[in-house]
């Protein structure tokens, strides 16, 4: 006959071994999904929201997955956003090319974190420059929130959706251009590089010419097929502003997710130089 005493410590001996296993599978899933972060972490917009590598961000509701998680925020190091509301606008069709092939543009955008500058490259990619040009002098950018921000894999800041959910866009579709850019070594976006997001899948090959109005700032170095129209570089300041930013981190403690920082684009300008 068992004892009471042998009884509570087989009991405690298999809670152990069931916490243990538990353990083991969650350190699994997070090194699973670290490999799938870094290897095939895309930035998307598909079907109209972001999209991420499939199951990369799966949990399993253990203490594990929830002590990864931040326990505090970081202190936002951003000031207070300009008053002002984000222009319900929509357009039927991409604008007519206006501007001049053969000129320099640049693009400001003067956020609540700092201005970020943008020399944006009109000959090789002259219908997205075209198109912000026409949505920046409509204001379609003021005052819209950046609304992403990766920190594992890749390392890119996602803006120029006014609705702030990754499911916004200007009514109309731009197509892609500058794939064949020689800064795309490797298939690397190198620091510095302002490129298009679009709902391109590269699985099922669908999805070209899709981009729209949201766009990346690359603030590191960033593992990323030559799916995306990279149409611009960052000014040294404004990677300075981006470096900030990212030092805050993302809300969701998975590499993906909401700044912590309070991004907000007050006022975009854009200028022939």
């Amino acid at each position: 006959m068992v004892s009471n005493d042998q009884r509570r410590r087989q009991l405690a001996r298999e809670k152990f071994e069931r916490q243990q296993q538990r353990r083991e599978a969650a350190r699994r899933k997070a090194r699973l999904r670290n490999g799938v972060i870094a290897g095939t972490l895309a930035v998307v917009v598909a079907g109209g929201a972001v999209s991420y590598a499939e199951g990369a961000f799966d949990g399993d509701g253990t203490k594990d997955d929830a002590a990864a998680r931040p326990t505090s925020t970081p202190k936002d190091p951003c000031e207070k956003a300009a008053p002002g509301k984000v222009k319900p606008l929509s357009f039927k069709k991409e604008p007519a090319l206006t501007i001049d092939k053969s000129a320099d543009y640049a693009m400001n955008l003067r956020t609540s974190c700092g201005d970020i500058g943008l020399d944006l490259d009109a000959a090789k990619a002259p219908r997205t420059v075209n198109s912000f040009n026409f949505l920046v002098n409509k204001g379609y950018l003021d005052h819209t929130a950046c609304h992403r921000l990766t920190t594992g894999g890749i390392y890119v800041l996602q803006c120029g959706d006014p609705k702030g959910t990754g499911k916004g866009g200007p009514g109309y579709s731009i197509p892609d251009e500058n794939l064949k850019d020689k800064r795309l070594k490797g298939n690397v976006y190198p620091a510095g590089t302002v490129a298009m997001a679009n709902q391109y899948n590269a699985r099922e090959k669908k999805g070209r010419d899709t981009g729209g109005s949201q766009f990346f700032l690359v603030y590191q170095d960033s593992q990323l097929p030559p799916d995306y129209t990279p149409f611009g570089t960052i000014s040294d300041s404004g990677m300075k502003v981006l470096k900030k930013i990212a030092a805050a981190g993302e809300s969701t403690g998975q590499g993906d997710g909401p700044p912590n920082a309070t991004v907000v684009i007050d006022k975009a300008t854009v200028t022939k130089t």
